[in-house]
């Protein structure tokens, strides 16, 4: 255990969904030795709250309203914030595991995991553990263990940026809304899309437009 009752390590929670970060706030504030020291709703703010409380540790979600939880963990690397980064998100962690992981963050749960998992996973990150489920677990290892690494389905080729606008495409956006969405310029947004359908041997635009809005309902139901 990281932190005395006298002494409970601090923990920043940033999700934008006020019912999961009030699920959080009781799940957290029953341990004696955590504590809630901050809630964000956004990468904006976030930053700021990592910045300014100086957390012993973060809860990130990965959808978030102005952003995307990986932009934040890179981000925050970036700025050198020594925080410790929990990923806590209802996204595949299949394709998002390995990426936070690189990114920077200490562990990815599965939000349906959280209510059982989430103090136990807490303490093993700030005790300076990689906290991952078994299936990621055996995943990583065969990657490392694996000369050339495990083979990976079209989707994970992807980079972060690709598949991030391709999840996007699956919710419905435009080339223009997402160019707004990240803050990118609409061409530097087509030619992720043209990066998106030669990895996925993709004919045209329509074709990657079904495709990523199949992907989305996969998940939605897996989820």
């Amino acid at each position: 255990m990281s932190a005395t009752h006298t002494n409970p390590a601090r923990i920043l929670i940033i999700d934008d969904h006020p019912i999961v970060r009030r699920g959080l706030v009781g799940l957290i504030n029953e341990a004696d030795d955590l504590t809630v020291c901050g809630e964000a709703e956004s990468l904006t703010q976030g930053l700021s709250q990592l910045r300014e409380l100086k957390p012993s540790l973060a809860l990130v979600d990965l959808s978030l309203g102005d952003g995307h939880g990986l932009e934040l963990i890179k981000q925050a690397r970036a700025e050198g914030i020594t925080t410790r980064l929990l990923v806590v998100s209802m996204m595949d962690e299949s394709l998002y595991a390995d990426r936070v992981l690189r990114a920077g963050a200490e562990g990815y749960l599965r939000k349906e995991e959280a209510t059982e998992n989430i103090v136990t996973a807490i303490r093993e990150v700030l005790i300076g553990k990689v906290y991952l489920s078994a299936t990621a677990t055996a995943r990583v290892l065969n990657q490392v263990a694996t000369k050339d690494g495990v083979e990976k389905t079209p989707i994970e080729t992807l980079s972060d940026r690709e598949l991030e606008v391709f999840e996007l495409l699956g919710s419905g956006l435009s080339s223009r809304d997402i160019a707004e969405r990240l803050e990118l310029s609409v061409k530097t947004v087509e030619t992720y899309r043209e990066k998106i359908k030669a990895k996925l041997s993709l004919k045209n635009g329509t074709e990657l437009t079904r495709h990523a809005i199949h992907f989305a309902m996969e998940k939605a139901t897996e989820n």
